[in-house]
């Protein structure tokens, strides 16, 4: 009985080193989400903006530009998938990677050859450990990404559409991540980037359809807005996926902190249970042998 107190005396204080643990790591998410969750959201007027820009452009100019035109010279697809450098984060990369695969899967079914650039290293862990080829990868900073960081991916996003097919030009550009939508509800997006689809604002540009005049042409405004746009989608993705990371971390810690005080209780009843029963045990022997004695 002895050695069964000394087990769950062991099992309490490791079970207490790891509720300060999630403890911890729970507090520094939730210190953290609150100015991702600003980030994030505060891309939307900036998105809005833009938008309404280059529609304006292309309802009011008879202009194309290759990044608003189907491509048919090539069955390569780019595929962009978001997830987290570290663990402790519920199913968050988990969601995102099974998603990721099925994305994949679909693409090969339709005779698309897909090409994958991973941000995080547990998509990248997730692919190499299946021997699938990575195009390119970022790390280090799925928490908190960077604006220079965005751009870099962008420009060489952007670099992939706009090549030709023998230098290795894609179709099409689909980003795989997590959407924040509330503290409690992250949901995996799959959104096709590229190439643009341009849907008229109703609210704002049938009502009062001015007449456009541009300067400069409708052409340079394109090769200017829509770089840009891609450039503030890929980061607002990134910042999306940074609180939605943070959201789910401080979620899963805290159901791991609870579940560790449970254990604690359930440990502390048990060593409780087995004292007393070596208490009962011991009293039953020395009665055993006083009565012994007695005879």
């Amino acid at each position: 009985m002895a050695g069964e107190q000394r087990i769950y005396k062991q099992k309490i204080r490791a079970t207490e080193t790891l509720e300060k643990v999630f403890s911890a790591m729970e507090l520094i998410a939730a210190s953290r989400v609150g100015r991702a969750r600003k980030r994030a959201l505060g891309q939307d007027p900036y998105t809005q903006a833009l938008t309404k820009s280059i529609a304006a452009v292309a309802a009011h100019a008879d202009e194309s530009h290759p990044m608003l035109n189907e491509r048919t010279d090539t069955n390569r697809v780019l595929v962009f998938v978001v997830t987290s450098d570290r663990g402790m984060a519920g199913a968050y990369s988990a969601s995102v990677l099974r998603e990721a695969d099925r994305l994949r899967e679909e693409l090969e079914a339709q005779g698309k050859e897909p090409v994958l650039y991973v941000f995080g290293r547990r998509g990248v862990s997730h692919f190499k450990f299946r021997g699938v080829e990575l195009a390119g990868s970022w790390t280090g900073e799925s928490d908190n990404p960077s604006a220079d960081t965005a751009h870099e991916i962008a420009r060489e996003f952007l670099a992939r559409f706009l090549a030709s097919p023998e230098e290795g030009g894609v179709a099409e550009l689909h980003t795989v991540y997590t959407r924040f939508e509330s503290m409690i509800t992250q949901n995996v997006e799959v959104r096709r980037m590229l190439p643009l689809v341009v849907v008229d604002d109703e609210a704002g540009l049938h009502e009062e359809a001015p007449l456009y005049e541009f300067e400069p042409s409708p052409r340079q405004l394109f090769d200017t807005l829509l770089p840009m746009y891609i450039d503030q989608r890929i980061y607002a993705v990134l910042l999306m996926a940074a609180a939605s990371e943070l959201a789910s971390r401080q979620q899963a810690m805290h159901a791991a902190t609870e579940n560790a005080q449970n254990l604690i209780e359930d440990y502390t009843r048990l060593a409780n249970n087995a004292r007393q029963a070596e208490i009962t045990t011991e009293i039953t022997e020395i009665i055993s042998g006083a009565d012994s004695l007695g005879k």
